[in-house]
């Protein structure tokens, strides 16, 4: 027995070392909203379990897989627990006058959480932060040239990763509290060139920005009975504004073929800061403490206070962001999770649905991220008192912006028809056991 944990537990380590370079430029499989910005942003939706239900999961505590959605939750850890998602994304980009499809796949989380005594535990973790993923190509006219014609290629890369680690407190019966240090790292990198249909000679403009700097949450939880067969949750998170350290480089180059034949730099090490503002959720949920919980959370986001580099909305495009705000409810059920005669009642069924408002604002429509969400956890058939292994599944099919026709795009805004799925992996294991001899 000891040799199939020790041997699951090198493996997942074995799996993030990997995989872990990965947590840094995401890849979105082609996403054009990740050219604004930090790029686009994970907005905290916890992991496989919480994502199978729409993204929610602020209020709902659980003791075998690792709920780091609200740091105060860490404190229902029952053992030592290690988890690692990865992500699958297919989707198709389009606009009223072409479509592209896409596929990736990445590192979703790692996470690790275990009970340090009867009214504190801990866990750490490291997820992406941001992504930025995208290459586009548009033509154009040239003035006074009626046979001239124009062509623009932007591209981008990179994103930013999370490592954090979290403590959490029972202060009082049902209530605890809980806070998150986290360090954000990464670069992103992006291209923006043009050339003449006539001439072999194009001139790219490039940007390379590092950032690196601390980021704090902190989160609060209470659960009380309504009465002998249900309860009921409440939750609040509270991401405080950070000020994310940064250096940013920029030159001009020229291509002609397909060799750089110079570079100029522009910029060199200019110091400056991504301002990213705070973040305020809250959560209620039901459950019966048996095998069925109902969750339902909301979250607001202020990003039209985003700056980087002192510019509202970025020194690289300059276009700035709207508030946004996110909501989201799903639940899970076990038929039966003691049942000895039929594996499938111990099985865990998630499902929910989730409404965010987009930080852009073409012309000022207002663009939506609409989604629903399933999912699964198959609990290993050999699971003991002291250890168990669960494999979680989650998908998600959503849509995000329009193509709708605006001054700034004549030929339609972007629409992403998105699925993806994640696969995750939670060991439960109880460390610091005193055995007796008899």
């Amino acid at each position: 027995m000891w040799k199939n944990k020790i041997a699951g537990l090198v493996g997942l380590t074995v799996l993030g070392l990997v995989a872990a370079p990965r947590s840094q430029g995401q890849g979105l499989g082609n996403s054009p909203y990740s050219r604004l910005g930090l790029g686009d942003s994970n907005p905290n939706l916890g992991g496989t379990r919480q994502l199978g239900m729409g993204g929610v999961g602020l209020a709902a505590p659980n003791g075998v897989q690792v709920n780091d959605l609200n740091p105060a939750l860490i404190y229902y850890t029952s053992r030592t627990t290690y988890e690692v998602g990865i992500n699958g994304q297919f989707q198709t980009v389009r606009n009223r006058l072409q479509s592209q499809r896409d596929g990736s796949a990445t590192l979703g989380y790692l996470a690790f959480a275990v009970p340090i005594s009867k009214w504190w535990a801990a866990s750490a973790g490291l997820r992406p932060y941001s992504a930025v993923d995208y290459n586009s190509t548009s033509t154009g006219g040239v003035a006074g040239d009626p046979t001239g014609q124009t062509k623009e290629q932007n591209i981008g890369t990179g994103g930013l990763a999370e490592a954090h680690m979290s403590h959490a407190f029972r202060l009082a019966k049902g209530l605890t509290v809980g806070g998150t240090a986290s360090y954000v790292f990464g670069s992103i990198d992006l291209s923006s060139g043009v050339s003449l249909s006539s001439a072999a000679t194009t001139i790219n403009t490039i940007e390379h920005v590092h950032y690196s700097d601390f980021t704090y949450r902190a989160g609060a939880h209470y659960r009380n009975k309504l009465n002998s067969n249900l309860n009921y949750n409440l939750a609040g998170v509270y991401t405080f504004q950070s000020h994310l350290n940064g250096f940013r480089n920029t030159s001009i180059e020229r291509i002609d073929g397909t060799v750089v034949t110079s570079t100029v730099p522009q910029v060199v090490d200019q110091q400056g800061e991504a301002v990213v503002p705070a973040l305020a959720q809250a959560g209620i949920s039901f459950d019966n403490n048996k095998n069925w919980s109902i969750n339902l959370d909301a979250s607001h986001q202020q990003w039209s206070q985003f700056r980087s580099f002192g510019v509202k909305g970025g020194a690289t495009t300059g276009i700035a962001l709207s508030d946004t705000w996110r909501a989201g409810i799903g639940g899970e059920i076990a038929p039966d999770p003691s049942s000895v005669d039929n594996y499938f009642k111990r099985v865990s069924y998630r499902a929910g649905v989730s409404i965010a408002q987009m930080p852009y604002r073409p012309d000022g429509q207002v663009m939506y991220d609409r989604a629903v969400s399933w999912g699964f956890s198959f609990p290993l058939p050999t699971a003991t008192v002291l250890d168990a292994t669960t494999i979680n599944l989650a998908f998600t099919y959503g849509q995000r912006g329009n193509t709708a026709k605006s001054i700034e795009n004549p030929s339609g805004n972007i629409k992403e028809n998105y699925i993806r799925a994640q696969l995750g992996v939670s060991l439960n294991n109880r460390w610091f056991l005193k055995r007796r001899i008899e």
